[in-house]
C-alpha cells in the first residue's frame, strides 16, 4: 500500500532540544507505521535556545526534509540586553526582577513582532510552499505552534488550496497562555493577535490541543478541535539498572523560571530539614537543566544550602537516566487558572520512570485527572504547604523502609506509539 505524503511544518527540530521538538519528532518516526509519510519543512538556520544533538538518533533514517533560510529579529534582542537569550525560550523577567531594558524589549518583542519574531518566515514560506506542494501531490498540512507564526503559513497556504486538509496543532495555547498579559501589548495588538489566533481556529480542518482544557477552550472559540496529548517513547524508556539511593532523592528536571517557582515547596523542605534530623541526614534536592539564578540564589541562602546538586543541563538522554536515578520528581505549573489546561511534556517521561511525582499549579489541573488514572503522585496548589509535608514524609517513610515502590501500571495510552495511531485515526 502506497504511503500518502503529510507535510510537518515545524521550527523545532534536531538538534534543538528541550520539550517542544520532540512531539514532530515522535510522530513523524511512528506515523510510517500507519501509512504515512512525513515530509519536515524547517527553517535552514533556525535560532534555537538549547541544543541537544542525542535527539539526532530519533530522526527517521531518509526521512525527507526540506528547508528555506529565515530571518529573526532575536540578535537585534540580544544585543539590546543580555538576558534576552531567555525570550527565545519564551522566558523573561518579571515583577521586581524587570530592568527598563527587559521591559522596553518584551514591549517590542509583543507589539512590533505579531504573533512573534518568526512572522518573517511566513510570505517566503507560502511562496515556497505553493509550489512545493502542488509539484509533491500533498494533500494533507500540519503546522505546530509555538511559534504561532506557522501557524499563518497554514493559513495562507489553504487560501491557496482550500481542498488542502490543514491540522493546526497547538503545543501551547496562543492568547490563553499565562505570559500573554506579560507582554505589555497595545489594544491594537492584542486585537491582532485575538484576530489571527480566530482565523486559525475557523479555517484549520482540526485543530490539535495537547490537553483536555485547551480542546476544550478552542471548541469554545470556534475550533474543531481534539486533543492528543504529550507522551513517553517506550524505546527512551528502557530502564536502566538503579542503584539504591543512599540519599531520599526529590529530582527536578528541566527549565524552572520565576513564574513557575513552587516557594511553598522550598518552605516546606526548610522546615523539614530543621525539625527532622533524620530527613536532613538522608535528603538531596537535585536540578536538572536550567534553573532561574534568582530561585537558586534563595534556595542557597536557606537551610537547603549543604542539600541542593545542581547538575546543570543534560542531554535528554542522560536527563532521563537521572529521572529513574530520584525517589521523587517535581513538576511545576504556572499558579494562575488559565494555566490548569497545561500538561507539561516531561510529565509522560516522568510517568515511563515509574517514580512518584510531585506537581505544582493551579486548582483541578488537567494533571490531577492524568496522575489520578496513573496512580503516580498527587498534584497541589501553591498555597498548599501542609498536605505537601505530610506527602513528602508519607514518602519518606516508605523509601526509609525500603517500600517505596514503583508503579508504571495504567500508562500504555501515553506512548507516544499509541498516541501516534491516535492520530493517524484522525488523519
Amino acid at each position: 500500500m502506497e504511503q500518502k505524503k503529510i507535510l510537518i511544518i515545524t521550527y523545532y527540530w534536531p538538534p534543538a532540544g528541550g520539550p517542544g521538538v520532540q512531539r514532530w519528532l515522535k510522530f513523524a518516526k511512528y506515523l510510517p507505521d500507519f501509512g504515512w509519510k512525513p515530509v519536515i519543512y524547517t527553517p535552514e538556520n533556525p535560532s534555537y535556545p538549547l541544543l541537544d544533538e542525542s535527539l539526532m538518533k530519533d530522526v527517521p533514517e531518509g526521512i525527507e526534509m526540506v528547508r528555506t533560510k529565515i530571518w529573526e529579529p532575536y540578535q537585534l534582542a540580544e544585543k539590546l540586553n543580555k538576558s534576552n537569550k531567555k525570550f527565545k525560550a519564551g522566558q523573561f523577567d518579571v515583577g521586581k526582577n524587570q530592568s527598563w531594558k527587559s521591559r522596553l524589549s518584551i514591549w517590542v518583542r509583543g507589539n512590533f513582532f505579531i504573533p512573534d519574531a518568526r512572522v518573517f518566515w511566513v510570505k517566503p514560506s507560502v511562496k515556497f510552499l505553493e509550489k512545493y506542494l502542488k509539484e509533491n501531490k500533498i494533500e494533507t498540512v500540519v503546522t505546530s505552534g509555538p511559534p504561532h507564526s506557522l501557524h499563518l503559513i497554514g493559513l495562507g497556504l489553504k487560501e491557496k488550496f482550500p481542498h488542502l486538509k490543514w491540522i493546526a496543532d497547538f503545543r501551547d495555547p496562543w492568547t490563553e497562555i499565562s505570559y500573554y498579559k506579560h507582554l505589555k501589548l497595545t489594544k491594537t495588538s492584542d486585537k491582532k493577535h485575538r484576530q489571527l489566533e480566530n482565523a486559525v481556529f475557523k479555517n484549520a480542518d482540526i485543530t490539535l490541543a495537547t490537553s483536555y482544557t485547551d480542546a476544550e477552550n478552542f471548541r469554545k472559540a470556534g475550533a474543531n478541535a481534539v486533543c492528543i496529548t504529550n507522551g513517553f517513547d517506550e524505546s527512551d524508556a528502557g530502564k536502566t539498572v538503579r542503584q539504591n539511593s543512599e540519599n531520599f532523592t526529590l529530582s527536578y528536571i528541566g527549565v524552572l523560571e520565576q513564574l513557575r517557582n513552587p516557594e511553598n515547596l522550598w518552605k516546606v523542605l526548610d522546615a523539614l530539614v530543621n525539625e527532622n534530623t533524620d530527613f536532613a541526614e538522608n535528603f538531596t534536592l537535585k536540578f536538572v537543566g536550567r534553573i532561574d539564578d534568582k530561585i537558586l540564589n534563595s534556595i542557597e541562602n536557606s537551610s537547603l544550602k549543604n542539600h541542593i546538586l545542581n547538575m546543570g543541563y543534560l542531554s535528554h538522554g542522560n536527563a532521563v537516566k537521572e529521572m529513574q536515578n530520584a525517589d521523587m520528581l517535581l513538576i511545576t505549573n504556572f499558579p494562575n487558572e488559565s494555566s490548569k489546561g497545561i500538561i507539561p511534556g516531561k510529565i509522560f517521561e516522568y510517568l515511563a520512570s515509574g517514580k512518584q511525582i510531585l506537581s505544582f499549579g493551579p486548582d483541578k489541573a488537567d494533571v490531577t485527572k492524568i496522575l489520578e488514572e496513573t496512580n503516580a503522585g498527587k498534584h497541589f496548589s501553591y498555597s498548599d504547604s501542609e498536605a505537601v509535608k505530610q506527602f513528602i514524609l508519607e514518602k519518606f517513610e516508605l523509601w526509609k523502609s525500603g517500600n517505596l515502590i514503583e508503579n508504571t501500571q495504567y500508562i500504555e495510552q501515553f506512548s507516544r506509539r499509541n498516541l501516534t495511531k491516535k492520530l493517524a485515526e484522525i488523519l
